[in-house]
């Protein structure tokens, strides 16, 4: 009995020590990095793509609302002030000159402070820039003499669009955009608007055919750098996410699924505009900054900006600066795999 009350004793002082010992955890995965308050970092593939030293340097400043920013072959950005109804040009240390005003909206008398002006841009087949005019509710041709001609309004069925917004090109010719009524004084409301949905197009051959329609407020727009699965945000604040969609051989989309979700973030701001790089990471503009995504839809980290973004573009002779529109200014940042090119350049 003494042995059994001894071991007892034993038994009981080890049980409880070993329950007030603190289980042990697997050590969290931590970068050696220095800590930059530019970036959340979420997963060590980010600094594959971010260098931890990296950046956000101011390119020029002073503009209402910004908007499409499009990197061009002779080593400038356009970019387009979407509440101010112009289209400027500027060189990567700030030199800044317009290019149209007005470039969105040629009413005499415009609403002020609306998002009338111009928009998303892209490089046509003809190697013209394609421009979306908020405004006047199509889309035009920009010729290097700065000619305009229109492009397209209407969709197939013959309502006039709502207010396209961002622009895409593939391979054959295709041109995909999104069209939410922001352009238009009251959204959805707007006795103006003419298509019961706020529609995602494909226009080829003339026609201007709705591929996607129940996205509440699609917005920005980006193919995978195989043109096989493409990107959708929705600007909707009750549902602020991005879609992802398969690429038929005929140009539709099918299997759209959540891609990312932001709806729980804490920071104020929407998914707009996103563009992918070479090796099919998703840089997309949302909540408090740039949330970078693995081609699998897995948020690697976000780049913090001082202003809200609303888009970027790859630029520079290596395609590895990232510049981005954000509300009154430009700015750029230098990243290490450079963006996905483009059907058209």
């Amino acid at each position: 009995m003494r042995r059994l009350a001894v071991f007892s004793l034993f038994a009981t002082v080890m049980w409880a020590t070993a329950c007030n010992k603190a289980p042990e955890q697997a050590a969290p995965s931590k970068s050696n990095a220095p800590a930059n308050p530019n970036f959340v970092r979420l997963d060590p593939g980010f600094e594959q793509l971010v260098p931890v030293n990296a950046t956000i340097d101011k390119v020029a400043t002073g503009f209402q609302f910004l908007e499409g920013p499009l990197w061009r072959p002779s080593g400038n950005l356009w970019f387009s002030d979407l509440v101010g109804n112009i289209l400027y040009q500027t060189t990567p240390d700030g030199m800044v000159k317009q290019l149209l005003n007005p470039a969105g909206d040629y009413r005499k008398d415009p609403p002020k402070g609306g998002y009338i002006g111009p928009n998303g841009m892209a490089v046509a087949p003809n190697l013209n820039v394609v421009l979306c005019q908020h405004g006047n509710r199509r889309i035009v041709e920009v010729s290097p003499e700065m000619k305009v001609k229109l492009l397209v309004e209407r969709s197939a069925d013959g309502k006039h669009l709502n207010s396209p917004n961002d622009v895409v090109y593939t391979p054959d010719g295709s041109l995909y955009f999104t069209d939410p009524p922001f352009g238009l004084a009251k959204g959805n409301d707007d006795p103006a608007k003419e298509e019961p949905y706020n529609g995602v197009y494909r226009f080829k051959d003339g026609k201007a055919i709705a591929i996607i329609k129940d996205v509440a407020l699609p917005n920005g727009i980006a193919f995978s750098p195989d043109f096989k699965v493409l990107y959708i945000s929705n600007s909707d604040d009750k549902q602020r996410l991005w879609m992802r969609y398969d690429v038929n051989a005929d140009g539709t989309v099918a299997n759209g699924r959540v891609f990312a979700d932001a709806s729980s973030s804490k920071d104020m701001g929407v998914p707009d505009g996103m563009r992918v790089d070479s090796a099919g990471n998703v840089y997309a503009t949302g909540p408090g900054g740039i949330w970078v995504f693995s081609s699998a839809g897995k948020q690697l980290g976000t780049i913090k900006t001082p202003e809200q973004p609303s888009n970027l573009a790859f630029g520079d002779a290596d395609a590895k600066t990232i510049y981005i529109t954000a509300t009154s200014s430009v700015y750029k940042i230098r990243v290490n795999i450079a963006g996905e090119k483009p059907a058209f350049n």
